[in-house]
């Protein structure tokens, strides 16, 4: 499925319906799609400074994290479900979670979200746009990654990581 860069938040099945996805869109897509497998609809939120957050559906295997995602770059994507834990699971994205100066961004991850408890506002099917997701990732805390000295210390990435995770990166216009 097609990136795509409109600001929206399209339900599941306007995503499946347009053929297109962004992020946030993704995101809630893969947890209406765990949910029809039997997984609780869960999503979370990477938070970053001088960039933008990546929302991924994440869901457990015989106690272990993954996720499913849909992003711009190629590294933002899918996770197998290895991680023992939320943090670690947020952590294996910081290597590759930079902005456009190659500055490594990602800062905080939130706790799950169940979908389930936007169920009564028709979340999965949806004719207008779901932004009370979205609304609902901004307002809610978010937990650290990294301390101030661990911050401080940080390298930019490296023109190689930046041009392979640009493989197929869309830009506007």
């Amino acid at each position: 499925m097609p990136y795509h860069l409109v600001g929206s938040s399209r339900s599941p099945r306007r995503v499946l319906r347009e053929g297109t996805a962004h992020c946030l869109e993704g995101a809630i897509l893969g947890a209406a799609a765990l949910r029809v497998l039997g997984y609780p609809p869960l999503i979370f939120d990477l938070e970053a400074d001088q960039d933008v957050d990546h929302v991924l559906a994440i869901y457990q295997v015989r106690g272990h994290w993954g996720a499913i995602g849909k992003s711009n770059f190629v590294g933002c994507r899918d996770r197998a479900p290895v991680y023992r834990s939320l943090r670690e699971l947020a952590l294996s994205y910081f290597h590759i979670y930079f902005n456009m100066r190659g500055e490594r961004t990602l800062r905080r991850y939130s706790r799950p979200v169940n979908l389930a408890r936007f169920d009564h506002l028709d979340w999965m099917v949806a004719e207008k746009d779901i932004w009370f997701v979205a609304e609902h990732l901004c307002e809610i805390p978010h937990l650290p990654l990294l301390t101030p000295a661990l911050e401080k210390s940080l390298y930019r990435a490296d023109a190689r990581t930046i041009q392979g995770e640009m493989v197929g990166h869309r830009k506007k216009g």
